[in-house]
Parts: structure tokens; C-alpha cells; sequence
């Protein structure tokens, strides 16, 4: 495999230094005790076919510069579009105006944890095939021949196909000596099959599971890291089962969770209760607060002894793998849970002090330029059984009567993150111990810790998988960030199942 190693020169030509220079040093001298700064370059392109036709395809790119300071315990925020030396100086001075204004507003004063310097440091994500490289005839091509796949099947009426495709380029400067280059990509492709009953005036779907990931166009053009070519061919005839398929029958249920359908399980339920400042309050006019508080910081019992989850910059083709924050701190791993209890939290420079941490574990994002950075999400991810190579089969060869869950699609959860409900693209029938068909109507209910309690057990290392999302959102104003959730197979006993069909009247 031959992985891009360095960042477009067309983004290293830009008057990185000199720009950051200037404001660093006008922010210091209007008085500001820190201050760091941020050129962000994000490219973007996403492509859409209908029946395989182009519906359409949309460019982007946003490019500026952004300067942090702190006056006086307060924090001051300043952006620009314009990359030069007399523009940064002057948005510094800005921000530093930002700050006196709110000084009298401010109740809490700012305490950075510290973070070693970081000189001329350069991370770039691991991929292949630049997908602004590939010429957008290319691109739309390949999508219309998998299109035709789809549409060739009996039974399938409509095909939609889309890909979003984004480059992440960051130059980071702060007042203590730390500079940082970065580069990014990210793929999220996605087919889907659409049945039309016209009698019924109904229709069904069925798409593919492949995760959106911190990859290049070769995720989307091989079979090496998704099996487009088996998933295309069996897509129809799952589609066809799950129309004929019955209707569930409601309550207590044993589950085998895929991954397909577990990373969003844990992406609501424990992604954002760890996030420190959802925790202490700091997303309540929002998107909420979180039942997971930090008095109970090492007693609450999330889940099953088996549950061990962590929090990853690192992870390789994740969406918040990342070399630097944008707080200028290194990558980390971490413990969230450790066998079942709450451990620790997802934390920025400004966090890391107020739960009595030394350092930050490199949690601070800004998804453009002219947003300020706040505490975002890492990879969250559940770990698999680490002494047995458990497989899918063997945890369904383990429920007597039960469903096998695979795939995402609806959901809901609560502003604490506690009361929730998921469905699925199929649902499998468990009986002694084999898969019995497709049933549909599902959505599975508990509270976060009832869910997790009643995990049994994990699958091992080979049935690990990343999910994710490219559009969590957070924050007003809002802000839409990438993350990925590793995750096994898992065991569930007792969920209640719902008929959503009977939930809804009909």
C-alpha cells in the first residue's frame, strides 16, 4: 500500500508562518496572556445519481484564519477570509477586544492545562488515492456502474447513489512555540435500493453498510477494505425478503447486535454522555445534558463487567483521528469505562483542570475557520472480548429464541442520553441457535444502563468493526463534526422490542 506522506504543496504555500507570526505577536502586544492561531482549509465535494443519473454535484471549499486569545481570564475569538499579515495582526487585536468586552460577563476564568511544545510537527491521515485526484467524470462513472448493478435485479425500482468527499488541511501556531500542519481526508459512500408497491402505495429500502472513514478513493474504487461487489449482488434479494417478511412480536428480547448497528448505539448512549461539558451542563440550551455526572465518576455502573470502552485520536481511518487537537495537544487513547464502570471523560485544556487533571486528552475541534474551537468527540469505541476470538456466529449459536440487528436507521434518545430507542435496515430471527429469516417492524427500547447491563458477552477481535457518522452536531452556533465508533458483535438478553407498526397505529 503507497499512503500519501506529505501535504499539498498548494496549502504549504500559503503565508502559513509570516500570517501566524503576525497575529501571535499583535495579539501579545494589545495584552493577551495566551493566544493561538489557525489557518483551516476544507474542501469539499459530494455527488449524488438518481436511476443513475447525475442529480447533482456540489464543490466547496472554505479557507481563513482564526485567531484565541485570553485577556484577563476571558476568552476573545476572532476570524477573517483574508490570509495576510496586516488582516491577522488586526484580527488578533480583534479578538483581544472581544475578550475586554466580556470580562465583566465573565463568571469563570480561564485555566488552560499545560501541553508541551511542538515544533514544526506534521501529521497526515492515512490514505491512498486523493479523491480530488480522481476527475469527477471518473467518480460519477463508478457510481453509475454500481447503480446498474442495483437496478438490474428484479424487484428493485430506484437506486440512489452518493458519495461526500472532504480534504482537511490545518496550519496551528500558539505564543508558547507549538506550529502544526495537518492534512485529512474522509470518504462516506453510500448506495441504496428502493421496492415500489403501488397497490399498497408503500415502498421498502435497502443500502449499503459500508461506514464512512478516514480513507481515499481507493475505499470506494476496491473490494480490499469493502466488498462492494458481494454487498451489491445480495442487497435485492435481502430487499425482497424483508417486504415478505412478518411483523415482530413485541417484548423482552435476546439481541445479537452487529456492528453495523451498534456504533450508533453507542455513539448517543455513551459518546455524548462522556463529553465533559454536556456532563456539567454546558450543552443544556442545546443538545442537552447527561445522566452520567461527574460525582459519579468512578462508581456509576454503566454496564456489564464485560463492557470495556475507549476514547481514540489515534485509531487508524477513524473520522476524529487526528495528530493535534486544535488546542495544539497530542493524540491520545484513553478509558471511558473500564469493566462496566464510568473512568474518565472526554475533556479540551480548558476541562482537563476543573475534573482535576494535569492534561488535556485532545478533544478540541472547530469544524471551519470562523468557529470558535469546543470539546468534540473522539472515537468511541467498545472494545471486543480480549482473550477469545468470539464470532458473530457463536454469540447467535448462544440465543435460543432472539433477533440478529444489522444496519442503522432511525433513532431517538433523550437530552440525558438516558431513555432511548433504536431501529435497524434487518432484522433476523434467532431460533435454537440459527438465523430463521428477515422480521420487520423492530425498534429495540431501554435505558442506557439497562442496555448495557444486559450485555452478556462480546465477540473477539475479528468480528471489530468501525461505524461513524460525518454530521454529529453540536453546539450554537452549531457545529457538525466526523467520528467513529469501533465496535464487536455483542450479546443482549431481555431488551424490550417494540413493533413499531403497532407504535404507530397501523
Amino acid at each position: 500500500m503507497i499512503v500519501v506522506s506529505t501535504v499539498d504543496e498548494d496549502f504549504r504555500a500559503l503565508p502559513l508562518r509570516s500570517v501566524a507570526d503576525a497575529a501571535l505577536a499583535a495579539a501579545k502586544s494589545a495584552g493577551a496572556t495566551h493566544a493561538d492561531f489557525r489557518i483551516q482549509r476544507i474542501i469539499t465535494q459530494s455527488i449524488r445519481l438518481r436511476d443513475g443519473k447525475v442529480q447533482s454535484v456540489a464543490d466547496g471549499a472554505v479557507v481563513g484564519l482564526a485567531v484565541r486569545v485570553i485577556v484577563d481570564g476571558t476568552w476573545g475569538f476572532a476570524s477573517h477570509a483574508e490570509l495576510s499579515t496586516d488582516t491577522a495582526a488586526r484580527t488578533a487585536r480583534d479578538a483581544v477586544t472581544v475578550a475586554t468586552t466580556l470580562r465583566a460577563l465573565n463568571r469563570e476564568r480561564v485555566e488552560l492545562a499545560a501541553e508541551p511544545v511542538y515544533d514544526d510537527a506534521e501529521w497526515i491521515s492515512p490514505y491512498e488515492i486523493d479523491p480530488f485526484e480522481v476527475s469527477t467524470s471518473d467518480k460519477v462513472g463508478l457510481l453509475a456502474e454500481y447503480s446498474g448493478r442495483l437496478a438490474a435485479a428484479d424487484g428493485v425500482d430506484h437506486v440512489s447513489a452518493y458519495v461526500l468527499q472532504v480534504k482537511e488541511q490545518s496550519f496551528y501556531a500558539d505564543a508558547y512555540g507549538t506550529s502544526l500542519t495537518q492534512q485529512r481526508v474522509r470518504l462516506h459512500p453510500q448506495l441504496e435500493a428502493i421496492t415500489v408497491d403501488q397497490s399498497a402505495g408503500a415502498f421498502e429500502t435497502m443500502r449499503t453498510l459500508a461506514p464512512p472513514a478516514g480513507r481515499g478513493w481507493e475505499y470506494v474504487s476496491t473490494d480490499a477494505t469493502w466488498d462492494w461487489t458481494s454487498e451489491l449482488a445480495q442487497i435485492p434479494e435481502w430487499l425482497s425478503e424483508k417486504v415478505k417478511a412478518p411483523s415482530v412480536v413485541a417484548g423482552p428480547t435476546d439481541l445479537v447486535i452487529d456492528p453495523t448497528n451498534l456504533w450508533l448505539t453507542i455513539h448517543e448512549s455513551i459518546g455524548h454522555a462522556t463529553e465533559y461539558d454536556r456532563a456539567i451542563g454546558y450543552e443544556s440550551a442545546y443538545a442537552g445534558t447527561s445522566f452520567a455526572t461527574p460525582d459519579k465518576l468512578g462508581t456509576l455502573r454503566y454496564g456489564n463487567p464485560v463492557m470495556n470502552v475507549t476514547a481514540d485520536r489515534t485509531q487508524e481511518h477513524g473520522l476524529a483521528s487526528i495528530g493535534y487537537d486544535d488546542e495544539g495537544v497530542a493524540a491520545q487513547q484513553w478509558d471511558l469505562i473500564r469493566d462496566g464502570v464510568l473512568v474518565g471523560y472526554q475533556l479540551d485544556r480548558v476541562f482537563a483542570p476543573r475534573l482535576g487533571l494535569s492534561r488535556s486528552n485532545g478533544c478540541s475541534y472547530a469544524d471551519s475557520p470562523h468557529h470558535v474551537p469546543i470539546q468534540r468527540m473522539a472515537n468511541v469505541s467498545l472494545q471486543p472480548d480480549p482473550r477469545n476470538d468470539v464470532s458473530t456466529a457463536e454469540l447467535i449459536a448462544k440465543v435460543a429464541d432472539g433477533l440478529y440487528v444489522v444496519g442503522d436507521k432511525s433513532w431517538s434518545i433523550d437530552m440525558q442520553r438516558y431513555n432511548f430507542q433504536f431501529t435497524g435496515q434487518r432484522f433476523y430471527r434467532i431460533r435454537n441457535g440459527q438465523l430463521a429469516g428477515q422480521v420487520r417492524d423492530v425498534a429495540y427500547q431501554a435505558t442506557t444502563t439497562e442496555f448495557w447491563a444486559a450485555m452478556e458477552a462480546v465477540g473477539g477481535k475479528s468480528t471489530w468493526q468501525l461505524g461513524g457518522a460525518f454530521n454529529c452536531g453540536k453546539a450554537q452556533p452549531g457545529q457538525v463534526a466526523a467520528v467513529s465508533h469501533g465496535c464487536p458483535s455483542a450479546l443482549f438478553r431481555g431488551v424490550n422490542v417494540l413493533n413499531t407498526k403497532s407504535e404507530a397505529g397501523r
